[in-house]
């Protein structure tokens, strides 16, 4: 695995900061709270999830006593059916940034959701701005066709898009076919021609990894974990609230799953059984995204003096990360 930690630096660098990122299970949180204690850091979340509010078990946000030790932030700023994609994470999350800089301490961006942290260090493609008449224009089509519909549209249209995109998650869907007929280009190509060049802030970027059989068992004891704490009446306490589980957020890990069981459709094991299996796929998907990105440095969950020594070996270079 790579441990390369050459950073570039220097006194016209953007500002820095430090992305922690690794597959769901590996051990971010606990190994994020000690570094923010020896970094003198901040936590900025990054998990696309951990952003709504009630929904607490099934994305495994840190403990009241892990906020209490560490400032926190970009944890329950939305609700459940609140639309929120990468543009409103950059909306929230550069600021919040820019703040723990000034105030001289060290944003420390932790999660494993890839995209947030590309768009917050590299900017965003957005496409053209959204069209009224072609907006209404695709609500009116899903009367007709649903959403499954729309989707198969997107596949045909956009193959790139629609493989990215959950066939459930409405906005993104309605999204992409909006900018191809506003722009008569794929979603996926004007992404592609963005190119993400643009560099808003100096990212330590590091990977946690753990080998495979030891990362589905610890995903394996997580899942248990989190119905023991509870996930069941989370999730039925949410489909009292009103939120159903067609929402872009009932459709994440666990919550799927387990709202099939509340509904009657699946039995708690077999529940269990596909939060299990889909949550390793994700896992996959993860390390595969993160490959995709040769600035992160990675290194197994349990090297913490590697960890360390590469923020120390920056803090050399001026990344201002000097309290390791």
């Amino acid at each position: 695995m790579t441990k390369s930690c050459d950073h570039s630096s220097g006194p016209d660098a953007p500002p820095p900061l430090v992305l922690l990122a690794g597959p769901t299970a590996a051990g971010k949180t606990t190994l994020a709270v000690r570094l923010a204690e020896k970094l003198g850091a901040e936590i900025v979340n990054a998990d696309s999830m951990q952003v709504y509010r009630h929904m607490d078990i099934g994305t495994a946000k840190p403990t009241a006593a892990e906020r209490k030790e560490i400032p926190h932030h970009l944890l329950d700023v939305a609700d459940p059916d609140e639309p929120f994609d990468a543009a409103r994470y950059v909306d929230l999350a550069r600021p919040a940034v820019e703040d723990i800089l000034a105030r001289g301490k060290v944003p420390l961006v932790v999660g494993g959701t890839g995209l947030y942290m590309k768009v917050l260090t590299r900017g965003i493609c957005s496409g053209p701005p959204s069209d009224p008449a072609v907006k209404e224009a695709l609500l009116r089509e899903e009367e007709t066709v649903g959403l499954e519909g729309l989707f198969s549209e997107l596949v045909r249209v956009d193959p790139r898009a629609a493989s990215r995109i959950h066939p459930h998650d409405r906005q993104r869907v309605l999204r992409a076919l909006e900018v191809f007929r506003i722009s008569g280009v794929a979603l996926s190509d004007l992404q592609s021609g963005h190119r993400f060049e643009r560099t808003v802030f100096r990212a330590v970027k590091i990977f946690i990894y753990r080998e495979r059989e030891e990362l589905y068992e610890r995903i394996n004891r997580r899942v248990d974990r989190m119905i023991e704490q509870g996930l069941e009446d989370e999730v039925r306490r949410l489909l009292l609230m009103g939120y159903g589980p067609d929402l872009k957020s009932m459709q994440s890990l666990g919550y799927r799953q387990m709202a099939l069981h509340v509904l009657g459709k699946l039995s708690l094991i077999e529940a269990a059984t596909l939060i299990k299996r889909d949550t390793r796929r994700y896992a996959k998907r993860q390390h595969t995204w993160f490959r995709g990105d040769p600035e992160f440095s990675w290194f197994h969950a349990e090297d913490r003096d590697g960890i360390e020594g590469c923020l120390a070996g920056d803090a050399e270079r001026g990344a201002g990360l000097t309290n390791l």
